[in-house]
């Protein structure tokens, strides 16, 4: 195993994850917003699970993100 290789590709990897899961979460809010379903001045409840199921990893972070 080449330690640096392995080190870029998890941060490449977690790059990917941030800035996707950003932009869905922000079109979402958005669009709940649009729909009437929040109001803007909520706190979201968010939670993420990273799985690798060849290396036993099943990991959930929770969260919250306040709109205001």
């Amino acid at each position: 195993m080449n330690e640096d290789t392995v080190n870029m590709e998890i941060r490449k990897f977690l790059k990917t994850v941030g800035v996707t899961s950003q932009r869905e979460i922000e079109h979402a809010i958005i669009k709940a917003i649009e729909s009437g379903k929040l109001n803007g001045c909520e706190c979201i409840d968010v939670k993420m699970t990273l799985e690798a199921p060849a290396i036993g990893i099943s990991h959930c972070i929770e969260g919250k993100i306040a709109l205001e």
